[in-house]
């Protein structure tokens, strides 16, 4: 322990000021001084919400958003434990890190939009086992505590503390069940949120799918979200994840998108929409750009074999993936709300720079926890094309051989 504490204040020492740490520093002094605001002023100082449009873009983003890019968690151990694909294992650390601290800045974010934030526990005294918005609560902070006890063994990995290991990994099918079992419940329960609203929700938006929706679309970005991980830490760190391990993602991404995508066209076929999203509007532009970064775009990238041979192309596709469901969170928390309110929802500086100090923070900590623990296990050199070879032995794989050209 003692060894680890001069270890990481050496570190500090030494960190040079380099453009980006310059950048990190500004947004959480801005991000601070919002939050200064927000707490001594109230809500209606450092935001435009209003009685019309209650949930602005913390819920829309921090919230809705937040919630689905930690999915990655449960559906990388959802595989390697329950599905058996041990060539994903390598990816369950890092997965398991990026739910854990979505899920942990998820809750800080709630901290922010709520009117009262301090009685955020009165839901466990409170209960009402009627409302949706209690499950999803319930569901949240048991989550996160399951992801608390599924990150402990690496920190005590780290620590060389044996004993404490041992007694996890004896609950450890327990927590893997809980986890998959409540992330599921959540994640769909989070589109039954807006069931009740089918006067208010755009038709684009609004379907009884909803909560079908949500839950797919939060596996396609938890697939997403590894490959970006696992390539940014490769560039800060120079680490890499095996070229299987990727092509394997690539293949399951694909597989996911044509999912999600054929689960949309068929909503909007049933419901007869298919001629109003063609029809031009102030609504059919947004729904446009969320298409096309959703499906469009990963779709017809993956669908080649040379991109999900090659990680970097793989990193584009799955950055698209991940803004295009992004914008589809958006579309449903604001965009669809406009024309019901009747005026457009523009967020202020000071919501904009408390969201970018959450997101900084995410990063922040998940750089640290790469630094210092063991996430990605044994270290590889920093990324390299790959030879014939690996280019032959990921071309026999499984994912590639069953997802087609």
């Amino acid at each position: 322990m003692t060894s680890v504490m001069n270890r990481l204040s050496k570190s500090a020492m030494q960190i040079k000021l380099t453009f980006w740490r310059v950048v990190f520093l500004v947004i959480m002094a801005f991000g601070l001084y919002s939050t200064f605001i927000r707490y001594f002023r109230g809500l209606g100082a450092v935001s435009n919400m209003t009685d019309q449009f209650p949930w602005g873009l913390w819920i829309g983003f921090d919230c809705l958003c937040g919630v689905m890019l930690a999915a990655g968690g449960f559906c990388m151990v959802g595989a390697v434990y329950l599905f058996n694909v041990e060539r994903l294992h390598a990816v369950v650390r890092p997965a398991v890190l990026t739910a854990f601290l979505g899920y942990v800045l998820f809750i800080v974010g709630l901290l922010f939009d709520l009117g009262r934030p301090w009685y955020i526990w009165h839901q466990l005294i409170y209960m009402n086992p009627h409302s949706v918005m209690f499950e999803v609560g319930m569901c949240v902070m048991t989550y996160t505590t399951v992801l608390f006890f599924e990150f402990l063994p690496i920190v005590f990995e780290r620590l060389n503390w044996k004993t404490p290991i041992k007694l996890i990994n004896k609950i450890y099918p327990v927590l893997i069940v809980l986890g998959i079992l409540l992330s599921t419940l959540h994640q769909s329960s989070l589109g039954s949120l807006y069931l009740i609203m089918p006067s208010k929700l755009h038709p684009f938006w609004y379907s009884p799918a909803l909560p079908f929706f949500f839950f797919g679309s939060a596996i396609a970005v938890g697939i997403a979200m590894t490959i970006f991980e696992s390539t940014q830490s490769a560039k800060a760190f120079g680490r890499q994840l095996e070229l299987p391990v990727l092509v394997t993602l690539g293949g399951a991404l694909l597989v996911a998108l044509w999912v999600n995508a054929l689960l949309r066209f068929e909503d909007y076929f049933h419901r007869g929409l298919l001629r109003q999203i063609i029809t031009p509007s102030y609504e059919a532009y947004f729904l446009w750009l969320e298409l096309t970064l959703t499906f469009v775009i990963p779709i017809t990238m993956l669908s080649f074999k040379k991109v999900r041979l090659s990680p970097q192309l793989l990193y584009l596709a799955s950055i698209s993936t991940v803004l295009g469901f992004i914008t589809n969170r958006l579309n449903i928390a604001l965009i669809g709300f406009e024309t019901y309110v009747g005026h457009h929802y523009v967020p202020k500086w000071t919501e904009f720079s408390i969201t970018l100090m959450i997101i900084a923070m995410g990063f922040a900590l998940f750089g640290v926890a790469v630094k210092y623990l063991p996430i990605f296990g044994e270290e590889h050199p920093a990324p390299r094309v790959p030879t014939d070879e690996e280019i032959e032995r990921a071309l026999a794989s499984p994912v590639l051989t069953h997802a087609g050209d």
